[in-house]
């Protein structure tokens, strides 16, 4: 007879296992070849992301203008309720990966940009995610490719002159979980039971669960808007 694995003690192998990140949010494909903003020298961008079920943010790929040999290492990345202020769900200095480049007419290097970290969990609704003190071990500006994806968009100018503006959208994907996935003890949905059935089909062998278990300035002239 074949054994069968108790629904209490599915849902709490379930909810050890991470769930993969998936796309959250896309503003659209890469231009690279219209314009890009700049993301340091006192610079900020802020681009609208919508969610339309509670998620847990885990990570985001952004598209970068960068002069060719730089590097982006981090970034001060933070998701809040208004463009630069309202409420703080999340802000940190993040670190990246540098994936594909090309590049462009202009002599540069447009590159995927990805990071990923622990973030908040988040409810429904519209939220404002902003780009700023970039950081390349050059100290060269840094510019947030501009697509104009659905997201809105806002700039905030240097500190000497802060003055927001509404600029088109940049090139961004948010990565992450939903965190109203049936798995019995998080948001129960009619089909909990039927769904926790489903999933004990590929449930781990005792060897693949005890291995998961053990993984377990004379520039600001130039910098506000350099292409045209």
């Amino acid at each position: 007879m074949k054994a069968r694995i108790p629904l209490l003690a599915l849902c709490v192998m379930l909810a050890a296992v991470p769930a993969a990140a998936q796309t959250l949010y896309d503003n659209g494909p890469i231009n690279g070849n219209t314009d890009a903003w700049t993301i340091n020298f006192g610079y900020a961008v802020s681009d609208t992301f919508n969610l339309y079920y509670g998620a847990t943010v885990t990570g985001a790929s952004f598209a970068m203008w960068l002069i060719p040999d730089d590097t982006l290492t981090s970034a001060e990345l933070s998701i809040t309720s208004l463009p630069f202020g309202g409420t703080s769900y999340f802000d940190r200095t993040v670190n990246f990966t540098t994936g594909p480049c090309n590049g462009n007419q202009y002599g540069y290097y447009v590159c995927q940009e990805n990071t990923a970290f622990n973030g908040p969990n988040l409810t429904a609704g519209t939220y404002w995610l902003t780009l700023q003190n970039a950081s390349v071990p050059s100290g060269d500006p840094v510019y947030w490719d501009e697509n104009s994806g659905p997201s809105r968009s806002r700039e905030l100018g240097l500190p000497v002159l802060p003055i927001v503006g509404t600029i088109p959208s940049e090139s961004f994907t948010i990565l992450g979980g939903n965190s109203t996935t049936c798995m019995c003890g998080c948001g129960v949905k009619p089909d909990c039971e039927a769904s926790a059935a489903a999933a004990s089909q590929s449930v781990p062998e005792p060897g693949s669960m005890i291995l998961l278990g053990s993984e377990w300035v004379a520039l600001f002239g130039v910098l506000r808007r350099k292409f045209l």
